[in-house]
């Protein structure tokens, strides 16, 4: 199912999923778009929609399982212009995701468990969103793929991962909110601008009445953007992505000053969430 603008797709009541979990591709290039689709359908998501620009190619495999929407992900605001309106057009309670093309869900379990089963277990702790960390993926070659894009080749940093507290608009650390940082936007913060260099993302929310995502990947109830409930931990997933590692081989003022990614830290990454759960990038809480 294909549509011609964002508004076309909101004012089409049969095309709006009625029911959850939905995932939001945002499609920035035409680098490992048909994997990024087919790795959340198999997670277990129920629609799959893809915001796109018109003139890519979506492979045939995908074209009934996937809802694509034609946009310009280029223009200014694109993330929220995008995501807003579908928080809006599917129901209230809707658990809505979102990633950019090149970026994998993983969260505890996922070679057992769907992304359904998680979401259902979240929703009994009375959780409406859920803190993931981007995790930073790259070639350990970039002279054979100088797009710093590998499935085979992957590696991510084992280590160099902090948070620091959040203040609020008086200067006071916000309760239970963190800022978190690491991975390549930490190493070469020199070519990040501040306010992107944070690899905290709410990705995974419920959608309700008047919810908006903001530009920093927070929403606009503060519950949603915190960590964990008041009195225990909660699950945590990760994205893991290789959107940093191909911008900074874009980037003119930075592609030259790179010649590899790789440091004394990186390890290849395994595509398994037991790796991620060992380097505490990301948390089971109370599901076992």
């Amino acid at each position: 199912m294909r549509f011609d603008s964002l508004t076309q797709f909101v004012k089409t009541p049969e095309a709006v999923p009625a029911k959850g979990p939905v995932a939001v591709v945002l499609v920035e290039d035409n680098i490992e778009v048909a994997t990024t689709l087919r790795h959340h359908l198999q997670a277990g998501f129920a629609h799959v929609i893809a915001c796109m620009p018109t003139d890519f190619d979506m492979p045939r495999d995908l074209v009934e399982d996937v809802i694509r929407i034609d946009y310009d992900m280029s223009v200014e605001g694109a993330l929220e212009g995008a995501i807003n309106p579908i928080i809006a057009a599917v129901p209230a309670g809707t658990w809505l995701y979102y990633c950019y093309n090149a970026e994998f869900l993983f969260h505890p379990f996922c070679e057992t468990r769907s992304v359904g089963e998680m979401l259902a277990f979240h929703t009994e702790e009375r959780r409406d969103g859920m803190l993931t960390y981007v995790v930073d993926l790259y070639s350990d070659d970039l002279w054979e793929h100088p797009d710093a894009v590998s499935l085979d080749r992957a590696h991510l940093d084992r280590s160099g991962y902090y948070a620091l507290a959040r203040p609020d608009a008086q200067g006071h650390p916000k309760e239970r909110q963190l800022d978190f940082f690491g991975g390549l936007r930490w190493r070469y913060e020199e070519h990040v601008p501040e306010a992107r260099r944070k690899i905290d993302r709410i990705s995974l929310f419920k959608t309700k009445p008047g919810l908006k995502l903001r530009p920093d990947h927070t929403l606009n109830d503060e519950e949603y953007n915190t960590y964990a409930c008041k009195w225990h931990h909660n699950l945590t997933a990760a994205i893991c992505s290789f959107r940093t590692a191909k911008a900074l081989k874009q980037n003119p003022g930075s592609t030259y000053d790179i010649h590899t990614f790789k440091w004394h830290n990186s390890a290849p990454f395994e595509w398994h969430s037991r790796q991620l759960l060992d380097l505490g990038l990301m948390e089971p809480g109370q599901w076992f």
